[in-house]
């Protein structure tokens, strides 16, 4: 989420969950790890201001890609690296980046990035949104989050809002 809220051309990034099998889901059912939902930011764009391979280009080079079910010290399958596409245009294209990157070798591991359509998407709960904007001093924010932003301000300067 943080890290998308600083890319010029999003207009919208709302933490929330989504390739689960439960309706509705309460962020305690999720920490779970039995309701199959993943943690997500859904990214409002516009896109004749960023493209969608702009917005996977950032994804791709801001977290670890190959690290499976796991975002920092946060383990389970609610942590998994995942892209719900919502059209083929939006597949293909990160099928195409992930294909390109297995070919290149940059990462040692394999890529475990999921490609999957958009399912159902449920918004988290508000306390959720913004959250490293509103919690800037809480560990997870200082050591998982602050790391992320602080990679993409310097290796994407141009698309800096």
């Amino acid at each position: 989420e943080a890290v998308f809220q600083n890319v010029k051309g999003v207009s919208k990034v709302v933490s929330g969950y989504a390739g689960g099998k439960v309706k509705n889901p309460s962020y305690r059912e999720i920490c779970t790890g039995t309701t199959g939902h993943a943690e997500v930011a859904q990214i409002t764009f516009y896109s004749s201001k960023v493209s969608f391979e702009e917005l996977l280009e950032v994804f791709w080079n801001t977290h670890d890609p190959t690290t499976l079910n796991r975002q920092g010290a946060d383990e389970g399958t609610q942590y998994r690296s995942v892209i719900f596409y919502h059209t083929d245009e939006q597949r293909k294209a990160a099928e195409n980046y992930k294909s390109q990157l297995e070919a290149s070798k940059v990462f040692k591991n394999p890529i475990v990035t999921e490609i999957s359509p958009l399912p159902d998407y449920y918004p988290a709960e508000n306390y959720h949104q913004n959250y490293f904007d509103l919690n800037p001093n809480q560990s997870y924010c200082q050591y998982v989050v602050r790391p992320k932003v602080e990679k993409f301000k310097k290796q994407f300067h141009s698309k800096l809002k």
